[in-house]
């Protein structure tokens, strides 16, 4: 594995990263609706699971949901459902005040980020593709490691770069004077990309 193979990984990640998704929709509501310290731990939480997903595709996950498709059907409806009740819960909670000092306690708040990603199966058919088009072919388990470990701090500097820049005063004071608009758009679009992800076929 040369150097050049982690750059133009990190390039195929912040592309996937910046395109809309639930993962930075959550990511993008949290830091405006809860603050720096949420916006971060999300991250976080959001990060580990993109990057036990690219572990997981390292050690063969891509295949064994070749091999067993039903098992690929089960998590991506599992996933699909989980993502329309946070929409659900979105939706429900737009008219919900938010005072200045909100928030969530941080273990929560990394495991909404881990949950989030869990709910997407589709990022371990994703980072499959990406390694085997990137990396060449007998990675050893020193590699395999560098990979996610790079792949975990990619993750959490992007994440944490949303979450400064949106939990700044401006930002946020501008969110909770839209909250029931944007809350609203926010639930609508996951609530779709849960659906299209409950009826998209394998």
């Amino acid at each position: 594995m040369e150097p050049a193979d982690l750059l133009a990984f990190n390039a195929a990640l912040a592309a996937a990263m910046a395109s809309p998704g639930p993962a930075l929709l959550h990511a993008l509501r949290v830091s405006l609706a809860e603050g720096r310290a949420a916006g971060i731990l999300t991250g976080v939480g959001l990060g580990a699971m993109a990057a036990a997903w690219t572990g997981l595709a390292l050690l063969g996950l891509g295949q064994l949901f070749a091999l067993v498709p039903w098992l690929y059907g089960a998590l991506r409806i599992v996933g699909a459902l989980y993502l329309i009740w946070i929409a659900w819960t979105i939706w429900r909670g737009a008219d919900a005040p938010v005072g200045p000092g909100a928030g969530v306690a941080p273990g929560r708040a990394v495991l909404r980020g881990l949950a989030i990603n869990l709910a997407n199966p589709k990022s371990a058919l994703f980072a499959a593709a990406v390694l085997v088009v990137i990396f060449p072919a007998g990675l050893g388990p020193a590699e395999m490691a560098l990979i996610v470990a790079n792949h975990l701090a990619v993750e959490i500097l992007f994440y944490g770069a949303v979450a400064l820049i949106l939990s700044h005063g401006a930002a946020r004071a501008a969110y909770l004077e839209s909250k029931p608009l944007l809350d609203r758009i926010a639930g609508g679009i996951l609530g779709l990309l849960g659906l299209r992800l409950l009826l998209d076929r394998p």
